[in-house]
C-alpha cells in the first residue's frame, strides 16, 4: 500500500503561516516593520511571495501597509481591542447557544482544552485555547456566523498576545473554559452562552481598562 504523499505548501502559504505565527506569540512586536527583502532573505524565497503573504495579512487585520511607513505589525490599542471584541461579545455567545441548542458534538472542544492544559509553552497554550474557542461556535448550524467570527479570530489573537505579555492570566482562563465547557456539556445554552460572554468581556476588560470605563459610562455591564 502506497502512502500519498503530503502536499507541500506553497511558498506565499509557508511565509504567511510563519509571520502570523511570530506575531501571534509575540516574536513579532506591534509596530514592527516588517522589509520584504529581510523576511525574503530570512526564509529563503523571492519576494513575491513575501510581498502576496503580507497582503493577506494586512487583509485579516494583522499587518498595515502605509505608503510612507511600509509594513508594520499592528498596533495594538483600547480602540482596536473594544472593537474586536465588541464583535465577539455580539456573535460568540450566540453562536455557542446555538451549538448547544444542536446537542452538536464538542469533543474538538474538549481536545483542545486538554492540550491547553498540558502544553508546553505559550505558543502551544495559545494555540489551543484559540481551537477551543472555534469549536465551540463552529457548530452553531449557521456558517455565515461561523465564517464571521473566523475572520476576527487573528486580530483577537493578536490583542489576546499584548494581553498575556504584560499581564498573564492562563490559570484564571483556564477555569473559565473549563466552566464554560461543562454548563454546554450539560446542556445549559444560556448558561454557557453567559458564561462565555463573561470570560470575553472581563479579560478584555482587564487588559485595557479604557474598556471598561467606556462600556461604564454607556451603562453596559456583563453580570
Amino acid at each position: 500500500m502506497t502512502s500519498v504523499p503530503t502536499p507541500i505548501p506553497s511558498r506565499t502559504q509557508y511565509v504567511l503561516e510563519e509571520i502570523k505565527h511570530r506575531i501571534l506569540t509575540g516574536q513579532l512586536r506591534p509596530g514592527q516593520a516588517l522589509v520584504e527583502t529581510d523576511v525574503a532573505a530570512q526564509f529563503g524565497v523571492s519576494k513575491t511571495p513575501v510581498r502576496e503573504a503580507l497582503k493577506t495579512l494586512a487583509g485579516t487585520g494583522l499587518v498595515v501597509m502605509s505608503q510612507y511607513k511600509g509594513v508594520t505589525v499592528r498596533m495594538v490599542d483600547a480602540d482596536m481591542a473594544r472593537e474586536v471584541y465588541d464583535v465577539r461579545l455580539l456573535l460568540e455567545p450566540e453562536a455557542l447557544r446555538r451549538t448547544v441548542h444542536r446537542r452538536a458534538s464538542l469533543d474538538v472542544a474538549r481536545d483542545a482544552l486538554r492540550r491547553a492544559a498540558t502544553a508546553s509553552d505559550t505558543a502551544q497554550r495559545s494555540l489551543a485555547n484559540r481551537e477551543f474557542h472555534r469549536a465551540l461556535y463552529l457548530p452553531c448550524g449557521n456558517p455565515l456566523l461561523g465564517k464571521m467570527l473566523d475572520e476576527v479570530r487573528d486580530q483577537a489573537a493578536l490583542v489576546s498576545a499584548v494581553a498575556w505579555a504584560a499581564d498573564p492570566s492562563w490559570d484564571r482562563e483556564a477555569a473559565e473554559h473549563q466552566e464554560i465547557l461543562e454548563l454546554a456539556l450539560a446542556g445549559d445554552a444560556q448558561g454557557a452562552s453567559r458564561a462565555l460572554r463573561n470570560h470575553i468581556a472581563s479579560f478584555v476588560e482587564r487588559a485595557f481598562p479604557e474598556v471598561r470605563e467606556d462600556r461604564e459610562e454607556k451603562g453596559e455591564h456583563h453580570s
